[in-house]
């Protein structure tokens, strides 16, 4: 597990598989209070179009942007634990 981002708004953890290649990724929403897990190919899509956006020295705000994209889909509570 290793946190790739952290806004005022949004976390970002990688999580590694044994072969230590990123398996998926974990979006939390800090103001809204929910997260997703990504995985598989939605992952892939993730990585690459994170990997971009990288290469285009963005913002706090145009990354904030980006992952304001995946709000929709985060239905899981976001819990400390």
């Amino acid at each position: 597990m290793n946190m790739i981002y952290n806004s005022q708004n949004y976390c970002v953890v990688a999580f590694h598989g044994p072969d230590g290649e990123v398996g998926g990724f974990e979006i939390m929403d800090k103001f809204g209070g929910k997260e997703i897990y990504i995985g598989g190919d939605l992952a892939e899509h993730f990585r690459s179009d994170v990997q971009d956006l990288i290469e285009s020295q963005p913002s706090e705000e145009q990354v904030d942007d980006f992952l304001r994209r995946f709000e929709g889909l985060m239905q899981h509570p976001l819990v400390l634990h």
